[in-house]
């Protein structure tokens, strides 16, 4: 989305509509920044499509109504918002839809790595090898890193300084959460045995 887009041709106040169908309008506007967005959608970027001073997680929560019996729903995610499919239609999806490009393509060791640094972030490549009990190959920390389902974290403190690795933004879209306090707890994955090594 274009950050600093000339804004001039956009009548943003709307003041020669009655309320109500002001109001319907900038939901529209806030659905359609949505629908072309690959990425959630801070806040502040929508504010620039509605009136002044008018609360978009007002307009936020009016569109979600309206898409209530829609296939696709507004879903907050880290610090903005986007438009996903609902769940219950990712079957008929994949039977239908050319989605290869959006499939992770992650094996299930890949998977693991990531949970564990989702779970341990920031974390060096030395402590996923404590968790896996062997050494975790630049291979599959590139592969992650290319897919932007990872980055870089700060230096770790101790000699060398190692890099760490966090999640992204990305990882969060992937796998639709709002933020890392949305992962399962740990203590239930354990119980349920699927939280593997670590």
């Amino acid at each position: 989305m274009a950050r600093d887009a000339p804004e001039a041709d956009l009548d943003r106040d709307l003041s020669d509509l009655p309320p109500d169908l002001r109001w319907r309008e900038w939901m529209r506007r806030v659905e359609a920044v949505l629908f072309a967005s690959a990425k959630p959608v801070p806040r502040a970027a929508l504010a620039r499509v509605v009136g002044h001073g008018v609360a978009v997680e007002l307009l936020i929560d009016d569109l979600a109504a309206d898409l209530r019996d829609r296939s696709f729903e507004i879903a907050k995610v880290s610090d903005g918002w986007m438009l996903r499919t609902r769940s219950a239609y990712a079957p008929a999806i994949r039977a239908a839809a050319d989605v290869d490009e959006q499939v992770l393509g992650l094996g299930t060791f890949d998977v693991a790595v990531l949970a564990a640094i989702a779970y341990h972030q920031p974390i060096t490549r030395d402590g996923l090898k404590d968790i896996f009990g062997k050494e975790i190959s630049r291979d599959l920390i590139g592969r992650l890193h290319d897919r932007d389902l990872i980055g870089t974290g700060p230096r770790a403190p101790r000699r060398g300084a190692p890099y760490t690795f966090v999640t992204t933004e990305r990882f969060l879209t992937a796998f639709g959460l709002e933020t890392l306090r949305d992962l399962p707890d740990r203590e239930a994955l354990d119980d349920a045995g699927m939280a593997g090594p670590g």
